[in-house]
């Protein structure tokens, strides 16, 4: 009988490409939180998260069998997750877009809140880009270097820290205090 919870990765990996359903559990059990916890600074909401994860699942159970370097499994994991996120971010932006036309069409008295000059950590990440978001939660959240991040979004390690690099900064600048009317005072 073979041992699910001291299974290594890569023959954890061969037993879920044969069709093991116990083996690809204990893979993904290994990589939950950090897939969650990706997608939910991703979409910012937890049951967009959760939905996000799993539909990832879903799809890499389905697809296992097109895993062709067991060793890559965690990265084609997120992989996956960050094409959901973006459809996800994508359909949620549709949907705003359609909401704003009916504020403006007078057809609903919904307002969102404005809740300008008040940024914590999610406002600042939720303020970035889809794509500086993507690097920042791989790099964060995933642990991934530039070149393993470049790898998974098809674009050079050099883009990915500059990108990196520059949404740090973005994200500094809106949680950094005000100081401006004091130093103009002093």
């Amino acid at each position: 009988m073979y041992s699910y919870e001291n299974g290594s990765g890569p023959e954890l990996i061969r037993q879920a490409k044969r069709g093991d359903a116990k083996a690809f559990s204990s893979l993904y059990a290994g990589i939950y939180k950090d897939l969650y916890k990706f997608a939910l600074y991703t979409t910012r909401h937890p049951q967009d998260a959760e939905d996000a994860v799993s539909e990832t699942v879903i799809t890499a159970w389905e697809k296992i069998g097109r895993l062709k370097k067991e060793e890559a499994f965690r990265s084609w994991m997120f992989t996956i997750l960050k094409n959901q996120c973006r459809k996800m971010l994508r359909e949620r932006a549709r949907k705003d877009k359609e909401r704003k036309e009916d504020v403006f069409s007078g057809t609903t008295g919904s307002r969102e809140p404005d809740y300008a000059g008040q940024h914590d950590v999610r406002e600042a990440f939720g303020a970035l880009g889809e794509d500086e978001r993507m690097i920042v939660a791989f790099s964060v959240f995933g642990g991934y270097q530039s070149d393993e991040i470049g790898s998974i979004m098809g674009t050079k390690p050099a883009t990915v820290r500059s990108k990196k690099s520059r949404a740090m900064e973005k994200m500094r600048r809106l949680l950094a205090p005000c100081t401006g009317d004091i130093e103009e005072r002093t």
